[in-house]
C-alpha cells in the first residue's frame, strides 16, 4: 500500500487519511486508473493499523463528477461484452472495498457530487455537504440504467424505495436541503468549515475504540443480508468478541475511577 498514490491525492496525519481526487480543472472525473488506485487502496486499507479513519474530500470546489467523459465514456462505447464486464465488475469493486475497508469513511461534499462521484458519497458510511452540494445518480441519462455500482441496493436503504426511485429513474439532482431531509446528508456545512468539520468529527472517532469501530462497520454491511434472528446471534458473537479487548476494561476501570477512558483500539 503506497502513500504516494499516482491518481489520487493522500495524506494521512493523526489516524486518519484525507482523500480526494485530483483534477479539479475538470471537476475531478474517475479515470480507469483512479478507479483502479482507488480500489486497491480501500482492499488494502484493512490492514492498516495506523489509519483509523478517512475523510474523502472535495478538490477546487467539487466533489466529483463521474466517469470522465472522453477517458471512459468514449472508449467504453468501442469495448467488447466481455471488456465492459470486466470494466462494470471494477468499478462495484471499489464500492466492495470501502465498503469493506474496515474504517469509517466520511464524504465531505461540495459542488458537484455527479454519477460515480455520487456512488462514492453513497458508499461512505457519513455524508457531511455544503448547501451548494448538487448529488446526481444520472446514469439514466447517457442511456444506461440505474441499477449502477450497488446504486439500486444501497440508495433506498439510505433514503428510501421512493426517493431512490426517483433519483434513479430521473437522474435528476437531488438538492443540498433535500439530501439533509431524506437522511443522505448527516449534516450541512458552510463550505469554509467542511473540511474542519468532517475532521473533527472523524478525530472524535478515532478517539474511541477503533477494533469495535471496525465491528461495528462490518455488522453495517453483513446485516443486510441476514433475518432478524440471524443478526442478533451475529451481534452477539461481534460484541463478544469486543469485551475481550483492553478497551471495554479501560472503559470500565475509567468509569470506575470517574475519569474519561482512553482507548488504544485493542
Amino acid at each position: 500500500m503506497t502513500d504516494a498514490p499516482k491518481h489520487f491525492n493522500l495524506s494521512v496525519d493523526g489516524g486518519i487519511a484525507r482523500v480526494s481526487l485530483n483534477r479539479p480543472e475538470r471537476k475531478n472525473p474517475l479515470t480507469f486508473e483512479s478507479y483502479a488506485e482507488l480500489r486497491d487502496w480501500f482492499r488494502d486499507l484493512v490492514y492498516r493499523d495506523d489509519i483509523h479513519a478517512v475523510v474523502f474530500l472535495p478538490n477546487g470546489g467539487n466533489f466529483s463528477s463521474g466517469g470522465d467523459v472522453h477517458d471512459i465514456i468514449g472508449p467504453l462505447t468501442r469495448m467488447s461484452m466481455k471488456e465492459l464486464l470486466a470494466f462494470t465488475r471494477m468499478t462495484g469493486d471499489l464500492v466492495k472495498a470501502i465498503v469493506n475497508c474496515g474504517k469509517p469513511v466520511i464524504a465531505a461534499i461540495d459542488g458537484v457530487c455527479v454519477g460515480a462521484g455520487a456512488i462514492i458519497a453513497m458508499a461512505s458510511d457519513l455524508r457531511f455537504a455544503t448547501p451548494d452540494a448538487k448529488t446526481a445518480f444520472l446514469f439514466t441519462r447517457v442511456g444506461l440504467a440505474g441499477c449502477d455500482m450497488g446504486a439500486c441496493a444501497i440508495l433506498p436503504r439510505i433514503i428510501g424505495q421512493g426517493r431512490a426511485a426517483e433519483l434513479l429513474y430521473t437522474g435528476r439532482s437531488m438538492s443540498a436541503d433535500e439530501g439533509e431531509r431524506w437522511g443522505f446528508f448527516n449534516r450541512l456545512v458552510d463550505a469554509n468549515s467542511l473540511e474542519n468539520e468532517a475532521v473533527t468529527f472523524a478525530e472524535r472517532i478515532v478517539a474511541g475504540p477503533n477494533f469495535a469501530h471496525m465491528m461495528t462497520k462490518t455488522m453495517l454491511a453483513q446485516e443486510w443480508s441476514m433475518s432478524i434472528e440471524q443478526a442478533i446471534e451475529a451481534e452477539a458473537q461481534a460484541q463478544a468478541i469486543c469485551m475481550q479487548t483492553g478497551d471495554f476494561e479501560r472503559a470500565y476501570n475509567a468509569f470506575v475511577n470517574k475519569e474519561k477512558p482512553v482507548f488504544e483500539g485493542n
